[in-house]
Parts: structure tokens; sequence; C-alpha cells
């Protein structure tokens, strides 16, 4: 009797869900955790779960504007979207709704299909800039280190032209500089507002330097940039006297005597003992042996 029940209610419960399937009026699961990940302005929105029997589209619309679509998003079984290109007005607040929609080459009946709204996104506000190159270039005549900053490049096209972050943020753009000397703990900083900068090189010493990009105009915990793999500028050759000082020298040589004086006496006192080891095994020698 309990096995007919339950073959009944599993029936019903198969025969309600058949149901709904054929007039399109099931309920697909809401997108979840949608994420904005943008670097150097390649913007990609992501989420989940992985869907199963469904699929997702993916709409966005600036602030007031009409939505749109990527048509690389439309009933798709991926849980990412590359709206790098759709996203044109850098400076404009972006939204985004992912629908659970039927899967392609089926329909429904819904109205409304589930969707689930993203946090708002700015482009120029938002996206992290990645780590700059850089060269160092020292000056003798002027006992200047100078560095020159490559700007890095944005995903973004103009004319069939990438343009890179100074194209983009113009006089916005700065640099910070973090440095400090070669074998030295302590750190300085310097914020320059061009792609180069300068820095007294005194007596030729060496500079380790790390840099990364400086927004002022955003929020505190977006301003910086990624921070590049630190440099070294190269050292001077000069005299010894010069490069350590008479002091170190001196003591140089002091410490250099003492530890030959203390050969010395120590190659003397072995000698001593062997001697005196030598001259012992003699006088122990019986006079029969000594004499053939």
């Amino acid at each position: 009797m309990e096995t007919r029940t339950s073959v009944a209610i599993g029936l019903l419960v198969f025969s309600f869900y058949f149901a709904r399937i054929a007039s399109g009026n099931i309920d697909f699961p809401k997108a979840q955790d949608l994420t904005w990940s943008s670097y150097n302005f390649k913007t990609i929105l992501t989420w989940g779960p992985k869907p199963t029997d469904y699929s997702y589209t993916v709409e966005y619309y600036g602030v007031g504007k009409d939505r749109d679509r990527n048509p690389h998003c439309i009933r798709t079984k991926n849980t990412d979207c590359d709206l790098t290109r759709m996203l044109t007005n850098l400076k404009e607040s972006y939204y985004a709704d992912v629908l659970s929609e039927p899967e392609r080459g089926t329909t429904s009946d819904i109205v409304e299909f589930p969707h689930t709204r993203s946090e708002r996104f700015c482009p120029y506000k938002d996206t992290l800039i990645g780590r700059p190159d850089f060269k160092i270039e020292v000056n003798k005549d002027t006992d200047k280190i100078i560095l020159y900053i490559k700007d890095p490049i944005a995903a973004v096209y103009e004319d069939d032209r990438l343009l890179n972050m100074r194209d983009i943020f113009k006089d916005d753009l700065k640099y910070r500089v973090t440095y400090r000397r070669a074998g030295s703990t302590g750190k300085k900083v310097k914020i320059t507002d061009t792609s180069e900068m300068e820095l007294d090189a005194e007596n030729g010493e060496s500079f380790c330097f790390s840099v990364q990009a400086f927004i002022p105009s955003r929020s505190s915990g977006k301003q910086l940039g990624e921070m590049s793999r630190p440099q070294c500028s190269p050292k001077d050759d000069k005299p010894l006297l010069e490069e350590y000082g008479l002091g170190v020298i001196a003591g140089g040589i002091l410490a250099v005597t003492v530890l030959l004086i203390m050969v010395i006496a120590l190659v003397v006192v072995c000698c001593r003992r062997r001697r005196t080891v030598v001259r012992s095994e003699k006088e122990n020698v019986p006079l029969s042996q000594a004499e053939p």
C-alpha cells in the first residue's frame, strides 16, 4: 500500500513538473553574486550559478538610459560577459541585469523573467590600472637619476588605435614613486604629474624605485594602481678611498695586520713545539740504539 502511494505521489509531482515545462511556466533560478572585474578598462561581469536547463541574458544600461544587450551574452550558458566594447562612455555609470531565461530553441509564457541587478560601475572611477613599466637613466654630468615611465595601455580603441592611460585620464593621471637608497630600508615617496621624475644622485649612489599610477580624483580606496616591479639604478665605480672613506680603509688594514701577526705567531709556536718534541725524542733514545 505504501509503495503504491509513493509511486502515485511521484507520478503526480512529475506530471505537474512536466505540465509546467510544457506550458512554459517553470521558474528559473536567479543569478547570484554579480561582480564587476575591470583591469586597464577591460571589463567583465561574472555571476553564478552554472545553468542547467535554462540560460542567461545580460542587459546593460547607463543611469537613465535605454537598455542594450551584448549579442554574445544572449541566452548563454556562460556565467561571464565581456562588456569592454559596450561601455563606450568611460565616465558614465552603468548597471547590468542578468536575466534567467529558457534555453535556446525553447519558449516560455513567462511575462517577466527572473533577473538580478548588479552594483553601479563606472569604468573611469573603478577600473584597476595595471603596473607601469619604466626605465632608469643616470646623468653623471648633473648627478641626477631620471625615471621615464611608460603609460600602461588600455583596452580601449579610438580610430582603431589602442589608447593608453594618459590618453584617457590626461592631467588627472599622476604617478606615485616609492624609492630608497640601495641597501637601506627607509623609504620615501614622491608624486609626479608627468611620466618623468628626476632625483639627485648624491655621489653616484644607487637608488631602488617602484612606481604606481595615482588618480587623486577617485575615492581613497581606488586612487592607486598596481605596483610596478622594483628596479635599481647602477652604482658608480668610485675610487676606493672615496667609496669607503679613510677610517674604513685604515680599520681594514689594521684588521689584516693583526690577523697576519696572529698567523705568524701561531706558526712560530708550532715550530718551537715541534723542535721541542724532536729534541725530547732524541734525548730519550738509548745510547746503544743511537750509535751503530
